[in-house]
């Protein structure tokens, strides 16, 4: 008896396997309708501009039409609660920076949002790395002259970005963590806003992206201490790295950029994305577009993805809790 049973369900198993593959076999090729990306950037922005040049292209390899749709504010809950409650089929995908992934989970805490528990990451979209921003008048001509004055005169010296739990202000922490110095975040409504402090003196420094900065950079009125990252930018070959500057080797400030879609995705729909948008972005032309951004195209396989992530939540968790970081 025990026997039949065993064969009993082990006939069901395989019958509910044939009709799962006949399913998928039946099932239309993805995509069989219009796809949205949603970002949780406001348009105009570096993200969201690289982020319709990738929808362009993919919409010619899908052969439908793949729409923009912008969801900025709320910390990135706008964006987060509004793609999480849509099908998890591929047809609705959501760039978000790590950020929102690593850093939100530990800045909110009382509304238990782990970002990778709702959605799952679908493809690497790009890196971007972050520099030390000084006025052209600053007396400072490297980070070691920043990180002696902190300790000169600490609580004195400013540093702003924009917006509480941003990765200028966390990249703040991380360096005065790393040095022993305390300094004074100072938030900005507007990223404009703040590097025309910065140029005025109004505070000392500030983390920067390169398009971020660019303008005020250009002008003259900004300087480049250093790029918060191993190595140095091509388009900045004379700016030294954090280490170079005499600062800590280990102060590594950036931000990756993804697609991720709510969770539960099919793995083959998921499989295909990732293989279209890492085929689109290593086009040269493409990668040519994403440089006048400064953003380096990303191909990373997902495990490593996941893993960078990780490991920038444990950095953000211990940062932010040290602080005593909250936006609850």
């Amino acid at each position: 008896m025990p026997s039949r049973t065993r064969r009993t369900l082990l006939a069901a198993t395989l019958a509910a396997s044939c009709l799962a593959s006949t399913a998928w076999a039946q099932a239309p090729a993805f995509p069989a309708k219009p796809v949205t990306l949603y970002t949780a950037f406001s348009i105009g922005s570096g993200p969201d501009v690289v982020l319709r040049i990738l929808g362009q292209e993919l919409s010619k390899v899908w052969k439908q039409p793949v729409v923009i749709e912008n969801r900025p504010g709320g910390g990135g809950f706008i964006a987060l609660e509004a793609v999480g409650k849509l099908p998890a089929d591929g047809y609705a995908l959501l760039q978000l920076d790590s950020e929102h992934v690593s850093a939100l989970p530990h800045l909110y805490k009382s509304r238990h949002y782990v970002t990778l528990e709702k959605f799952d990451l679908v493809a690497p979209l790009f890196y971007t790395p972050f520099m030390i921003a000084v006025s052209s008048k600053s007396p400072w001509k490297n980070v070691a002259d920043l990180v002696n004055a902190a300790k000169t005169k600490p609580d004195n010296l400013t540093y702003g970005s924009w917006f509480v739990g941003s990765p200028g202000h966390l990249g703040g922490e991380w360096l005065a963590s790393l040095t022993g110095t305390q300094m004074i975040h100072v938030p900005y409504k507007e990223v404009s806003q703040l590097y025309t402090a910065v140029a005025n003196g109004e505070v000392d420094w500030a983390f920067g992206t390169i398009p971020s900065t660019r303008p005020v950079y250009d002008s003259g009125k900004l300087r480049y201490l250093a790029i918060a990252a191993p190595r140095r930018n091509a388009q900045y070959p004379d700016v030294p790295t954090v280490a170079e500057a005499g600062g800590p080797a280990e102060l590594d400030v950036n931000s990756i950029v993804s697609l991720l879609a709510p969770k539960g995705i099919p793995a083959g729909v998921r499989d295909k994305i990732y293989t279209d948008v890492t085929t689109v972005l290593a086009d040269p032309a493409i990668r040519k577009r994403f440089e006048t951004f400064a953003f380096e195209p990303l191909d990373w396989p997902l495990a490593q993805l996941r893993q960078r992530l990780d490991a920038k939540s444990v950095t953000y968790e211990k940062l932010i809790e040290n602080a005593r970081i909250s936006l609850d």
